[in-house]
């Protein structure tokens, strides 16, 4: 695993729950943010691309990855706890201003209900097969998430045989299907019962109706988004993503008409394992082409 993950790894205990990081390099702070099942190792390619002129910081969620997997007696798997999260993670690392934020899958929601607490730290945004809104006109909720969302038969497969992350890492990618060697990575985290409790617990508490946990979060998010409109942004989009599909990308679009674009038609959920290849040099030159001021230097009063 240390071929295809050489990081040097970094934790935060969160009231006596360890939060797992990558935090490389130095330079203005890229912000990554995965969802699930995946883990930080979904970014693994692009930090370490980005982490020679940025410093590149990757959470793992409480549950997920390398940190650690508490009962639900110990943590509150909800939207609003990962927010709190990821922002107790930024506080610790004094990361609070000139922040690009990296999203794919829950990490839309996650990361832009974060950057809705906090606009004036976010400086552009990248945009991979997510969402940041309610579900879009035109989509219905998949079958197959509302079956392991609702049903004991949809908890059994999800947490008891693994069939989240396991059918994920086999679908999530069309151009270029994962090896069984990064299928098991992928998975990795997950190989007990116990060490699956998030998995399930992110599809559960997808906020559908009114009365659910998260939804008047995801209200107050989607309803304050425009404040970004003028912001730099890029969005690459696999466009055989069975969940996040092209009425979300419209949904981006309608919201974010100045955002560049790069739909890949033959692309699956994974966008950044399905066409790494040129979905990485892309985000390069989009950093490239819209780099942030300089901060202003300090008067010899505030040196002082």
């Amino acid at each position: 695993m240390s071929d295809l993950y050489p990081f040097e790894n970094n934790f935060l205990e969160l009231n006596q729950i360890k939060y797992h990081y990558l935090d490389e390099g130095q330079g203005d702070p890229v912000v990554m943010v995965h969802g699930n099942p995946s883990w930080s190792f979904y970014y693994r390619d692009l930090a370490k691309t980005l982490r020679d002129r940025y410093r590149v910081i990757v959470p793992d969620h409480i549950g997920c990855g390398l940190s650690d997997k508490p009962g639900d007696e110990d943590y509150s798997y909800t939207l609003k706890q990962r927010v709190d999260d990821l922002d107790a993670l930024l506080e610790h690392l004094g990361v609070c201003e000139r922040i690009t934020l990296v999203v794919h899958d829950w990490g839309g929601m996650i990361g832009m209900a974060y950057a809705s607490r906090y606009p004036e730290r976010i400086a552009r945004l990248v945009i991979l097969n997510t969402g940041a809104f309610h579900l879009p006109e035109g989509k219905k909720f998949p079958l197959a998430l509302k079956i392991c969302r609702d049903t004991a038969v949809g908890a059994f497969l999800v947490q008891k045989l693994n069939m989240f992350a396991l059918m994920a890492a086999r679908v999530g990618c069309k151009r270029n299907p994962m090896s069984e060697a990064l299928r098991g990575a992928y998975c990795a985290p997950y190989d007990t019962v116990a060490d699956r409790i998030a998995t399930l617990r992110f599809v559960q508490d997808i906020p559908l109706n009114p009365e659910d946990p998260g939804y008047d979060l995801i209200t107050e998010v989607e309803e304050g988004l425009d404040r970004f409109a003028d912001l730099p942004m890029t969005i690459c989009w696999g466009m055989k993503d069975f969940v996040f599909d092209k009425h979300f990308l419209k949904e981006w679009q309608r919201r974010f008409p100045k955002a560049e674009v790069h739909a890949f038609d033959d692309c699956g959920h994974y966008i950044l394992e399905d066409a790494s290849d040129e979905v990485i040099p892309i985000i390069e030159q989009f950093l490239a082409a819209n780099p942030l001021d300089q901060p202003a230097a300090a008067s010899p009063d505030e040196k002082a």
